[in-house]
């Protein structure tokens, strides 16, 4: 059986989709009960392989919100996540996906210092932070929409926003030995950890968002948007391809022009339909058939019978990585999302 742990966007969407997650006295409750509110099993999966093989799971709710973080509420935040896992675990789940910002919860905070929650010792082993399909996916998305643009990615500039991050540094490395693409910018915050990455390629331009932004083709958005940062659509190449890999999903109502293309990064199409609420909870367009790409890693995992923590930790993701659980999703019916262009 797989598992999948996720959360809401916000509290405001928490409290509207109480009733149909199965928790009707959660509905009208502020911040602070949802920081003492336990995970929940709220959702019972079947997924059908293109292979006939058949697939149960279970999504648990963690009851974390972003506002958690927002107002520095960490102990609550982390206690959620790990309460979340070793509610999975416990309840016999073999290899479970910590959605959005549940692995980075776990990165940030190290959380895998702590073994024992209550009386039950955590399996690491358990879990996967389902980065590295997200990855792929990502690249993916690159590769195929780029083409439908105009864009040919041997004359292409590509910027990745957080390109230090867990994500953001695997679709560096796939980009640069996978594809042709012209020229790379890498932004992110930490100054060194970018020279660190550029090293490692042998090549990228180390820019802020302001210069880099302007001189994109494509832009791959791995990161949390800063407060206060808005992006100006006038001064974005035209056409432009801007991937939105982050959580939640904000950049097709923030950046409106006819030549800049949005497109929702990390989700994946299957090809039969889910047997699940969850998706339709979190405004997926097609519920039945489209998801998160870290939460079907674990699908993936389950149907091979990987039981392992297959993204794990940060920087770890090899092209090689990328790869395996690319013919892996290709084999079971998964596919980039794409958008009629």
């Amino acid at each position: 059986m797989f598992g999948l742990i996720g959360h809401l966007t916000s509290l405001e969407h928490a409290q509207s989709v109480a009733n149909e997650l199965g928790y009707p006295e959660y509905a009208d409750r502020g911040l602070d009960f949802w920081c003492s509110a336990p995970p929940q099993i709220v959702d019972n999966i079947t997924v059908t392989s293109i292979t006939g093989q058949k697939i149960e799971g279970r999504y648990v709710e963690s009851c974390f919100l972003p506002e958690m973080l927002a107002t520095r509420r960490i102990k609550a935040a982390t206690r959620k996540i790990l309460n979340a896992m070793a509610h999975a675990q416990k309840n016999g789940i073999n290899i479970t996906a910590l959605g959005g910002f549940s692995s980075i919860i776990f990165e940030t905070f190290n959380l895998q210092q702590i073994k024992q929650i209550r009386n039950l010792k955590l399996e690491f082993e358990r879990f996967t932070t389902g980065n590295t399909h997200t990855a792929y996916i990502l690249c993916r998305q690159v590769e195929e929409a780029a083409p439908k643009l105009g864009i040919e990615l041997s004359k292409a500039t590509v910027a990745v926003c957080g390109a230090t991050g867990d994500i953001g540094s695997a679709v560096c490395r796939w980009l640069n030995v996978k594809t042709n693409v012209a020229e790379l910018l890498l932004i992110a915050r930490d100054k060194q950890r970018l020279q660190d990455l550029q090293s490692e390629l042998g090549r990228g331009k180390i820019m802020n968002m302001e210069e880099a932004l302007p001189l994109a083709d494509i832009v791959v958005w791995v990161a949390s948007m800063p407060k206060g940062v808005e992006i100006d659509p006038k001064t974005l190449k035209q056409p432009c391809l801007l991937i939105d890999g982050g959580y939640p999903k904000n950049l097709a109502t923030q950046v409106k022009h006819p030549e800049v293309y949005v497109l929702n990064g990390g989700i994946v199409e299957h090809s039969l339909d889910i047997e699940w609420k969850i998706m339709k909870i979190v405004n997926m367009d097609v519920p039945g058939r489209q998801l998160f790409a870290c939460f079907a890693e674990s699908m993936l995992l389950e149907f091979e019978k990987l039981y392992t923590n297959f993204s794990w930790g940060r920087n770890q993701i090899t092209v090689e990585k990328m790869e395996q659980i690319g013919e892996i999703s290709v084999k079971h019916g998964f596919r980039p999302l794409m958008m009629s262009f």
